[in-house]
């Protein structure tokens, strides 16, 4: 164990730091207190930075292992040495979606309950407003801005005994509209980062471009955090910027980066798009939905092979691999699990499907999630005997390639980012004037989907009155603008079954075709 670290994690950073701590580890640029100029850190300086952290969070905030940090801000190279620093102290790092609403965060505070909520300029009235019993808040530079005592003990985390100490803490919404915590381990993300290097095949000389938010898990975990793990250097964006993602193919040439289809439409769409050379990526990953046929050409066509990466929050996300190798040859597959993990499909009996058959997704793996936060009960922790549902359909071909072919929930996937329609409904019924409602996802070329809510109005005054617009203020206010419907249509009933279940399938029937 390195410089007597608990924490593998943090043990592989200071390994990082002593064995080849000239090389590049971070390249961050965009920085809010300095936006024109870039930070640059090899790895022997942000081991430093790891430090020096650690030390404050220890005597500053007093942070304890189990305590929640929270994170809410843009893409910051301190969110990631925030993350190890919690490694080393047995903290748990909560990312926070700064797309989200205020009362929509509160729901994430009042259930994780994190002892300190570090923010950037940009949310600082967010982060504010935020509140939880005993939080503290902080700036992001606070973190960092002083000389920090030295010599703090560490906790003694008992590896030999725990090794599977939580780290990580994201939140997605159930189907139920309700903010759920997939809980990851430190060993998950070891084994996670395990299953990236086995689907980038990292090489020497590689460099990742990292755009996506930091908040998900696939901006994280897929590329992110397991290329510094693996020694890879990162050049790190505040934010996805389809000007600024063509500018480094000139300036830092990057061999990696990862794309979800809303970002690659927006390159596509820039005006250097033609003239700008991609000759320096060796390949891009996807993720997070169904990607267009045509995407993928297009970039195929410029000689850049795109792999997929099919998984989860729960899942860690790496899980079904289509590795940049087999990435022509098998254009719309997800690939094969990683060499740690099972995947099943089964039928709607529970059994498992044969070739060519479809079945729900159900994986098994060293990167899973230990469960939600605060589950009451092993039925409510999300996994069945080790095994996470996914509820996403999949069909395996006889040389075990696996194709994802829809999903069994009615989850919304827009521009990478996941809706329930649940949780807009929930807040739609509260309206005076609506009656019933549900929302459905329609396809969209931009987005990939987009939410349509359909309404059925009260016979009062209320309902009479009732329009698009001020179904769009009721929602503006209480839900991120992403999940918004885009569309607003009201019908004089919703088809339902004999036991009053309104039919999505039957409804999505109806809708195509119809004007709002």
């Amino acid at each position: 164990m390195f410089a007597q670290e608990s924490s593998l994690i943090a043990a592989r950073f200071a390994q990082l730091a002593q064995e080849c701590g000239a090389q590049p580890a971070m390249t961050f640029r965009g920085d809010e207190r300095q936006p024109d100029q870039t930070l640059a850190y090899d790895f022997a300086q942000f081991w430093r930075r790891i430090e020096r952290v650690t030390a404050h969070l220890q005597s500053h905030w007093g942070v304890q292992p189990g305590d929640r940090v929270a994170w809410l801000g843009l893409n910051h190279e301190l969110q990631l040495v925030t993350l190890v620093a919690c490694a080393r102290l047995g903290a748990i790092f909560l990312p926070l979606n700064f797309r989200l609403a205020v009362p929509e965060l509160q729901q994430v505070m009042h259930d994780a309950q994190p002892r300190l909520l570090v923010h950037d300029s940009h949310h600082a009235d967010t982060g504010q407003a935020l509140q939880a019993e005993g939080l503290q808040h902080t700036h992001h530079d606070e973190l960092i801005a002083s000389a920090s005592p030295r010599g703090l003990p560490l906790p003694k985390l008992h590896w030999d005994v725990h090794n599977d100490l939580p780290l990580l803490l994201v939140y997605t919404s159930g189907t139920t509209g309700v903010p759920k915590g997939a809980v990851h381990t430190q060993a998950a993300l070891l084994a996670n980062a395990r299953a990236s290097a086995w689907a980038h095949d990292f090489v020497p000389g590689d460099k990742v471009l990292s755009t996506l938010p930091l908040f998900h898990v696939g901006g994280l975990c897929i590329q992110t955090l397991p290329a510094l793990l693996a020694g890879v250097p990162v050049v790190l964006h505040p934010r996805f910027d389809p000007s600024a993602w063509l500018g480094e193919m000139n300036t830092s040439q990057p061999s990696l980066s990862l794309l979800v289809p809303a970002t690659m439409r927006a390159v596509f769409e820039h005006p250097r798009w033609a003239e700008t050379s991609l000759a320096c990526l060796r390949g891009i990953m996807t993720g997070s939905s169904t990607v267009p046929v045509a995407y993928l050409d297009t970039l195929h066509a410029r000689g850049v092979p795109v792999g997929q990466v099919y998984g989860t929050t729960e899942t860690g996300p790496v899980s079904i691999v289509l590795r940049l190798p087999e990435a022509m040859a098998r254009v719309g597959a997800s690939g094969w699990p990683h060499p740690e993990a099972q995947v099943k499909l089964i039928g709607a009996q529970g059994q498992e499907v044969g070739p060519g058959e479809t079945g729900e997704v159900c994986i098994r793996a060293a990167n899973l999630m230990r469960g939600y936060w605060r589950a009451d009960g092993e039925s409510h922790t999300g996994l069945q005997d080790g095994w996470f549902h996914s509820g996403d359909l999949g069909q395996r071909a006889e040389d075990g390639c696996i194709t994802i072919v829809g999903r069994s929930k009615d989850m919304i996937i827009s521009g990478g980012e996941n809706i329930y329609p649940a949780e807009i409904e929930n807040l739609l019924v509260t309206l005076p004037g609506v009656a019933e409602c549900a929302v459905v996802g329609l396809p969209d070329v931009r987005w990939g989907e987009v939410p349509v809510a359909v309404l059925v109005r009260t016979s009062d005054a209320a309902g009479q009155t009732l329009d698009a617009e001020a179904v769009l203020q009721h929602l503006q206010s209480r839900i991120a603008r992403f999940k918004l419907p885009r569309r607003v249509v009201f019908r004089d009933s919703l088809p339902k079954s004999a036991l009053g279940k309104v039919q999505k399938p039957a409804l999505l029937a109806l809708l195509h075709g119809t004007k709002p």
